[in-house]
């Protein structure tokens, strides 16, 4: 009796075991299979992770799929130009009446038709011969050629309109050296080698320096500021590409550091913006050490609770759903906004904020809904900073379109491989987004700093575009 008693409770303790390791495995899938449900919806991967996008479900009530092209009551896009802007004139005039053949004709004044036509010139870049005689100096016995002007010693084989040219294709256009090279050769008539390009286009990042310095050293100035990261390659090490989207303007950066410790140097510890950020440790870090407002980003978190909303497990799931429903109730009275008077809809903004608050501080929900929950504990606030700091967005949109640009250069260029290069990045983005930002031609913009460079004189401000 007291051996079969043993053989039970030892066949009881197998079973525990087992089963406690079967626990362990079911909940190890259940996060594996979380995770392979992430996409650009529930998360903050971006749309190109989701190889694989499952079909949207048809609704009997759907409107037709609208046809491709211009849309009914799409305004024409035409650009209208006068004869004053024509380079040159063509004039084509009839011999006969197309009709009736009649050889008398009239010229009918102010009914004549213009058709205008952009064509490339038959060699659009000039080959430049600058000539110095040289000079016999009876007194010091000795020959001296005559001086080249700055901008033409400083420009070398590539003049100050070529020069630029080349930088805003490289920078503008993702293009490689060779391709380049290709288009400089083929369609230009212009043969450079890679070298001579790749100094060409350090040319044009040292005729940006300035510029960019400029805006770096405004950024602690700034009352508001989205800042996002992304990754950035170089020969195999992973580098971080920042951005600092103001209103006026956008300026990138590129640390070897993710961390708070580029937010204290670009920033400093005294700054008092409000910014605009995902949750990322590094702002939270950064929050602690510098009297800056923040508001955290509310995209990201929908994205979050709409992954946490999809958990298997129910309480999880519950909890998900609970939080999406709370901001959607938040966001359908922000789109009410102009209907309100403005004191009366920050009122209730605030009273939506806080019975929001009050339900999502709290679950019995474990994994990742307790995480969030303890985070609405903390921060909670600091994601509806905008209600009483309107110049701030309630989303990080601004800086993730801004940063958008980069992540395509990176996955054609593969990054960079040096400082140089690093610097090239930062300065051109920074002026090529700027620009953008302020509805300025990048081309001049970069045209007037190489020529202010070569001549010598002071380099055009990115931050005085108007």
């Amino acid at each position: 009796m007291r051996q079969s008693l043993d053989a039970l409770q030892h066949k009881l303790s197998q079973t525990q075991t087992e089963l406690v390791q079967t626990q362990r495995a079911l909940v190890k899938t259940q996060a594996e299979l979380a995770r392979a449900r992430k996409s650009s919806s529930n998360s903050s991967k971006p749309p190109s992770s989701d190889i694989v996008k499952a079909k949207k479900p048809s609704s009997s009530g759907r409107r037709k799929k609208r046809k491709i092209g211009g849309q009914p009551g799409h305004s024409k896009h035409e650009r209208l130009f006068s004869l004053s802007d024509a380079d040159s004139q063509h004039i084509y005039e009839l011999d006969t009446c197309p009709h009736c053949a009649s050889l008398d004709l009239e010229v009918w004044p102010g009914a004549e038709k213009t058709t205008y036509q952009y064509e490339l010139v038959d060699q659009p870049i000039r080959l430049h011969a600058h000539q110095r005689p040289a000079y016999w100096c009876p007194d010091c016995h000795k020959i001296h050629p005559a001086s080249l002007p700055v901008e033409v010693r400083k420009g070398g084989l590539v003049g100050p309109e070529l020069t630029a040219l080349i930088g805003y294709l490289k920078g503008n256009g993702h293009l490689s050296y060779a391709t380049l090279q290709s288009l400089l050769d083929d369609g230009l008539s212009c043969w450079l080698s890679g070298g001579m390009l790749a100094k060409v286009v350090q040319k044009v990042s040292q005729a940006l320096a300035r510029p960019y310095e400029e805006m770096v050293q405004a950024l602690p100035q700034q009352k508001t500021l989205n800042i996002d990261e992304t990754g950035h390659p170089e020969n195999g090490k992973r580098l971080w590409n920042w951005v600092f989207r103001t209103p006026d303007f956008t300026c990138f950066t590129i640390e070897d550091s993710r961390g708070a410790q580029v937010l204290e140097d670009l920033l400093g510890t005294e700054c008092e913006a409000t910014l605009g950020s995902d949750y990322y440790s590094s702002y939270r870090a950064f929050m602690k050490k510098a009297p800056v407002t923040v508001q955290f980003c509310l995209a990201h978190l929908i994205r979050e609770a709409r992954f946490i909303a999809q958990s298997s497990t129910k309480t999880i799931a519950n909890y998900g759903q609970r939080v999406l429903d709370g901001l959607k109730a938040l966001f359908k009275l922000i789109h009410q906004r102009e209907k309100i008077p403005p004191d009366t809809f920050r009122r209730r903004l605030e009273r939506q904020r806080d019975k929001f608050l009050r339900q999502v501080r709290r679950t019995k929900a474990g994994g990742q809904a307790a995480v969030l929950a303890k985070r609405f504990r903390t921060h909670g606030r600091e994601y509806f900073t905008f209600i009483t700091q309107p110049d701030i967005d309630p989303t990080n949109n601004v800086a993730e379109r801004a940063i958008r640009f980069c992540v395509i250069d990176r996955l054609i260029t593969r990054g960079t491989r040096g400082i140089p290069g690093r610097q090239w990045c930062q300065r051109i983005w920074t002026t090529r987004a700027t620009c953008a930002q302020k509805g300025q031609r990048l081309f001049h913009f970069i045209r007037e700093a190489v020529q202010a460079h070569f001549a010598g004189t002071p380099p055009p401000s990115l931050l005085a575009l108007g």
